[in-house]
């Protein structure tokens, strides 16, 4: 009969033997260094231009003389160590266009594998097909536009003043120019170098301060580099068909400080009006600064109007290009914004064309104020007279010859208008081969809030909703309402087109604004802006709004401004180092001095009250029809359309009338829009051998090495 232990027993007996065995085990080898390849200058999988700025690094900190470096099986070793510095960081020259392997391997074999795919610097990286036709500027080398970049310097007078030529081989006195202390508290001689240049088919400008008589390589850098970028953007939104120049970037203020400043023309929304021809420019030419350059801790952006767009929508549809905005004069986004672009076009024909009233109308100043629930009946001329309407295909297409431009003799010609420019994102409808449009005016009761008010009577509602009318494809007056195509509509929301703010929680905003005179600034989009952000998150506290008594841009004095708070702001989330999301990191070391403020225009604070009060926020047709704040409902869901919902009592002739204007319901705005939702964040819109991808699909996962 067998013998049964105690537990105790059994339990001490199974310890002493693990802590025989563990006495008795070997001591366990020394770990091997692990290999690593990161390229710093952009994806992987983005690279362009030929060249990479890489790091190699090997856990055990091991010198890099250790390591064999081969691109595409050929030994570059030599070749990397000789531009590179200690840290591993170092400039990857000689890739060839398409797939690239990269190892680095240690002499036991071990070591780590990289793929890089490298495009022509001319593009797409991701924008799939590129706009057709494009006009070179004179002297390019070939069809992309490329050209050798040149060199412009010029300095800073000690006696003050503007920027002077500098010329290298022949430089002023040295007590005649200025010194100039950055924020590293580096002070050097204030000369500025200003490369101009042509990537992306079009052009781009990088400054900063330059030490003639000193190397600048991008491993190692001059020492008045802060290691900070700044972006500049333009103003409006257009669709060029033609190379432009890009945006100035000689600011005194910024680069005496030690930033870099950048620009490129397609990020100028007034030259190219197109969210992924942007956010493509944009990744392209900082991976040349980071290549040519060095390293960049965080990069900021700004610009007013067309340049603030630019800001909010690649910031929130490539989310990790910015760490920082600071948009003025805000337009959240091209395509919510039309919405009131083309409401006003249409009130504005029907305002101004008394046949299509019904007999007895009369639309005053005041009655047409309650339509557009804003006080400056002009606002809508403006509006529309001074930005184009990208919305007419037959308009003035800059950059293509008025006998190219599509019309009903010309049906083949170049469609000029917002959704054709961006057809990669859009697709084309299966009807005639034009791009999808997902404007949409289905159910929208214009001129609810002045019925409610009593500003209009039941008969003149009816007259507007049942006259009013859409606009077919070629932007012409139509009886029918508009429907989007529902395709088109969908994209717009996946691919940021709107920018729905869904990624916004993760980039640092100082808002700045002022007072909107109907110029067509309306100061309801900073708290658009705002509204999305509350949606979304719950809070906006990552959004701090500047507000001040000039025109538009509130303080002329807030540009440089907030760059420095910002910069102050982005330092602070660098230096956070706990394992908490991004956006927690933004809103909690947001400093406790930076806040809402407002001044009197010129650098002076004041109570937000005189803001209150000056900068004041108006409406557009489609909140007077009960569209919520957020303003990014392009197609609403329908309700049933019922009498007693109404503060008044129609004729039945009256109500037979709107039930044939809206056949199907009216707007229930306390619902979402048909297929509204977030921005899928890094889409491209080609696949791996250049064909269109339409609507986009996703990039996926950063690349990253592997063991080899």
């Amino acid at each position: 009969m067998p013998v049964r232990l105690p537990q105790t027993s059994l339990r001490l007996g199974l310890l002493l033997a693990l802590i025989a065995g563990v006495l008795a085990a070997p001591a366990p080898a020394s770990v091997a260094p692990r290999v690593t390849i990161k390229t710093l200058s952009n994806r992987a999988d983005l690279i362009s231009g030929d060249n990479a700025l890489v790091r190699i690094g090997v856990s055990d900190g091991s010198d890099l003389d250790t390591v064999t470096i081969r691109l595409n099986k050929k030994d570059v070793t030599a070749a990397f160590l000789e531009n590179s510095n200690e840290s591993g960081e170092g400039l990857l020259t000689g890739l060839r266009l398409g797939r690239n392997v990269v190892t680095a391997s240690l002499g036991n074999g071990k070591g780590a594998r990289l793929e890089i795919t490298n495009h022509p610097i001319g593009g797409p990286v991701f924008f799939g097909p590129q706009i057709s036709p494009w006009t070179c500027q004179e002297g390019a080398a070939d069809e992309q536009c490329n050209q050798a970049a040149t060199f412009e310097y010029s300095y800073q007078p000690a006696s003050g003043g503007s920027l002077q030529p500098y010329d290298p081989e022949n430089p002023p006195p040295s007590e005649q120019i200025a010194e100039t202390t950055t924020t590293e508290g580096v002070t050097v001689p204030f000369i500025v170098r200003e490369e101009i240049g042509y990537l992306a088919r079009d052009q781009y400008r990088v400054a900063t301060l330059w030490q003639p008589d000193k190397e600048w390589t991008a491993w190692a850098p001059q020492e008045q580099f802060n290691r900070r970028l700044v972006i500049t953007h333009g103003a409006s939104c257009d669709t060029s068909y033609e190379v432009g120049e890009a945006p100035d970037v000689l600011n005194t203020d910024l680069l005496g400080a030690g930033f870099i400043v950048m620009s490129h023309a397609l990020d100028n929304a007034g030259h190219a009006c197109n969210l992924v021809m942007q956010a493509e420019a944009l990744v392209m030419t900082k991976e040349h600064v980071i290549d040519n350059y060095g390293t960049v801790r965080w990069t900021m952006g700004s610009g007013c109007s067309g340049g603030s767009l630019v800001q909010l929508q690649v910031a929130n549809a490539y989310p990790g290009l910015y760490q920082g905005i600071t948009p003025q004069c805000t337009f959240t986004d091209a395509w919510s914004s039309a919405m009131q672009y083309v409401d006003y076009y249409m009130l504005l024909q029907y305002f101004q064309d008394p046949s299509r009233w019904d007999p007895g109308t009369s639309w005053t100043a005041n009655k047409m104020s309650s339509v557009l629930d804003h006080p400056n009946i002009g606002n809508p001329v403006s509006f529309t007279s001074v930005i184009p309407n990208s919305g007419n295909p037959s308009r003035s297409c800059p950059g293509v010859a008025p006998e190219d431009v599509y019309s009903a003799d010309n049906p083949d010609g170049v469609r000029c208008t917002l959704q054709d420019y961006t057809v990669n994102v859009m697709g084309r409808r299966k009807t005639d081969g034009f791009a999808n449009r997902p404007f949409d005016n289905v159910g929208i009761q214009y001129g609810l809030k002045g019925l409610r008010d009593e500003a209009l009577t039941a008969a003149e509602f009816v007259d507007l909703n049942t006259n009013l009318g859409g606009l077919d494809i070629d932007g012409n007056f139509q009886p029918e309402r508009t429907k989007a195509d529902r395709i088109g509509l969908k994209r717009a929301y996946r691919s940021g087109l709107v920018d729905s703010a869904n990624n916004l929680d993760k980039v640092a905003i100082i808002d700045l604004r002022g007072p909107d005179p109907g110029a067509f600034h309306d100061v309801y989009r900073t708290y658009a802006l705002r509204a999305r952000l509350l949606r979304n998150f719950g809070t906006a506290a990552n959004q701090v709004l500047w507000r001040g008594q000039v025109a538009l841009v509130g303080d002329p004095a807030f540009v440089v401004e907030s760059i420095f708070a910002m910069d102050e702001w982005l330092a602070r989330v660098d230096a956070d180092e706990r394992e908490v999301p991004l956006a927690k990191k933004i809103i909690e070391d947001k400093p406790s001095d930076l806040a809402d403020r407002c001044t009197d225009g010129a650098g002076t604070d004041m109570p937000s009250y005189v803001c209150d009060e000056t900068v004041a926020s108006y409406g557009t047709p489609r909140f007077a029809a009960d569209m919520p704040l957020t303003d990014d409902v392009l197609k609403c869901r329908l309700k049933p359309l019922i009498e007693d919902d109404y503060p008044v009592e129609f004729t039945d002739e009256q109500w037979d009338r709107l039930k044939t204007a809206f056949p199907s319901g009216v707007c229930n705005y306390g619902k979402s829009g048909v297929h509204q939702r977030g921005a899928i964040g890094w889409l491209t819109y080609q696949n791996k051998k250049g064909k269109v991808v339409y609507g986009g699909r996703r990039l996926g996962p950063r690349p990253r090495s592997t063991s080899l």
